[in-house]
């Protein structure tokens, strides 16, 4: 069974094009973030816990507090995915963050917030399937990307009003270097602040036919996305994965997706179900995958359902079917039989 898709991130080519103008070793990188070599030849797709995993293991791979800044910088435009390069050929800086905030989740499960007040625009970002913090390295290289779009985009050299981190003070001066401005340590969360007025400022390769191309395309791959996916079906797919290791439970299913038990059921009873309703629904899907082998007897299939005792699963497979397992798996036996 595959990582569900509402937790799926696929490296584009460009990332790994910047680690080898940076002279790093994508090999020891994987190693050390202990990831499948296999991703180095085929297009794996990582989680959440997995992606995080890859950028830590890259500062301490280099131990240079400023990789994040350097990667960025690195990114070769000219190998862009369409969800990005729809921002490069934007009309101006702001039309170019709106598409990034638009697209970003066809590439990873994270959201960009933007928002203007008075003289400036603050873009903060949320990763939607986990609540483990963000490398400092992973911070780093976002905010970098993103600023470094509207220098790249406009032609100007465009510095940030503030940016806000909310890791502890280290030396900053590679930081302020980069983003032209003072950078705050033990802030409540990250946030790049840039000057409003540099939001209007066009772009030289504005191109309204690759545009007119790209984005009804990208507007429908996101319309799929959200149509297909919930935060309920990644948790229906962790309770179907764990009935065979034991009695799923709300602490491990919470563990696995990195959020608090809280945040867990809040998620849930948003899209209108709860832990115990998906868990029902997917013992009894289950049950009736198990029961149609003849080979399991019932102790078997109680304890791959993840209950303790016979009696508890039989109590459970009434109130589901109006019938005990054995009489519904001798009934739909002869159904197939018939068929």
């Amino acid at each position: 069974m595959s990582t569900p898709s509402t937790d799926r991130i696929k490296l584009p080519a460009v990332f790994w094009s910047g680690l080898q103008r940076l002279g790093l070793d994508a090999a020891d990188l994987v190693r050390l973030a202990r990831l499948p070599l296999a991703m180095l030849t085929e297009p794996l797709a990582l989680n959440t816990r997995q992606y995080f995993a890859l950028w830590q293991a890259m500062q301490e791979l280099t131990g240079d507090a400023a990789i994040g800044l350097q990667l960025a910088m690195a990114l070769p435009a000219g190998q862009l995915p369409p969800s990005l390069l729809a921002a490069y050929h934007a009309r101006d800086y702001r039309d170019a963050l709106q598409r990034m905030a638009r697209y970003k989740q066809l590439c990873a499960p994270e959201r960009l917030r933007l928002s203007e007040a008075g003289d400036s625009c603050l873009i903060e970002m949320e990763w939607l399937t986990t609540e483990q913090s963000e490398p400092a390295v992973l911070v780093d290289a976002s905010m970098a990307a993103l600023l470094a779009l509207g220098r790249h985009g406009t032609g100007k050299a465009i510095r940030a009003q503030r940016v806000d981190l909310a890791r502890p003070q280290t030396d900053a001066s590679a930081h302020e270097a980069f983003f032209g401005c003072r950078v705050h340590f033990d802030a409540p969360r990250n946030g790049l602040h840039l000057h409003r007025a540099d939001l209007a400022r066009r772009f030289t390769a504005y191109n309204t036919e690759l545009l007119d191309l790209l984005t009804p395309a990208l507007d429908q791959a996101l319309a799929e996305r959200q149509r297909a996916h919930s935060f309920s079906d990644t948790v229906r797919w962790l309770l179907v994965r764990q009935l065979g290791g034991g009695r799923p439970d709300i602490p491990a299913v919470a563990r696995e997706l990195g959020v608090s038990e809280r945040t867990l059921q809040r998620r849930l009873g948003s899209e209108g179900t709860s832990f115990q309703l998906l868990l029902t629904a997917a013992r009894r899907a289950r049950a009736h995958e198990l029961l149609a082998d003849a080979a399991l007897d019932l102790n078997e299939v109680a304890f791959l359902l993840g209950y303790e005792d016979q009696s508890s699963f039989f109590r459970a497979f009434r109130l589901w079917e109006g019938a005990t397992p054995s009489h519904w798996r001798a009934a739909h036996q002869g159904q197939r039989t018939l068929q």
